[in-house]
């Protein structure tokens, strides 16, 4: 996979929320424009960020870490009001309207420069079974795999994440 001077990095991808999405992306896209041969191991719902159609959210229930800038203050929203009908819908509002305004690029952005920059996405084709998706649901370039072809591809890397 690598060569002795090339340093390497492997992400496991588990969440798929709006929230969830960007630090992978992030991370994997900073280290491949630093040089580094990056492997994006997506199981579980992190599966859902290669979806061709992306339909993220955030939920603000039971996160706590959760404040939004609001009136020169940051607020936490108490669960009481984060169980709320719509509640849902307004923090993922509120989250992608902060984002475009400060610039952030967007999950499908990042995906893009994941795969322009050679980033390795592998999908778990266990999980693929179980949530019955098809590869044709998923982004362009990427390949399937199992645990065992993330496992081979870590034992290589310097640098292994869980995110």
């Amino acid at each position: 996979m690598t060569d002795t001077e090339t340093k390497s990095m492997s992400i496991i991808v588990t969440k798929g929320t709006l929230d969830w999405g960007y630090p992978p992306f992030i991370l994997a896209t900073t280290a491949a424009a630093m040089g580094l041969e990056v492997t994006m191991f997506f199981t579980f719902y992190g599966l859902t960020l290669l979806k061709k159609k992306l339909d993220l959210k955030i939920n603000p229930l039971g996160n706590a870490a959760m404040e939004m800038p609001m009136g020169g203050m940051h607020m936490a929203m108490p669960n009481i009001v984060a169980a709320m009908p719509g509640a849902t819908a307004l923090t993922t509002t509120m989250m992608k309207d902060m984002l475009k305004k400060k610039g952030v690029a967007s999950i499908e952005e990042l995906r893009e420069m994941a795969v322009e920059a050679d980033v390795k996405i592998i999908a778990c084709q266990m999980t693929m079974d179980l949530f019955e998706y098809k590869k044709s649901d998923m982004i362009d370039g990427l390949e399937l795999g199992g645990a065992a072809t993330w496992v081979d591809a870590a034992t290589r890397c310097d640098i292994n994440l869980y995110i």
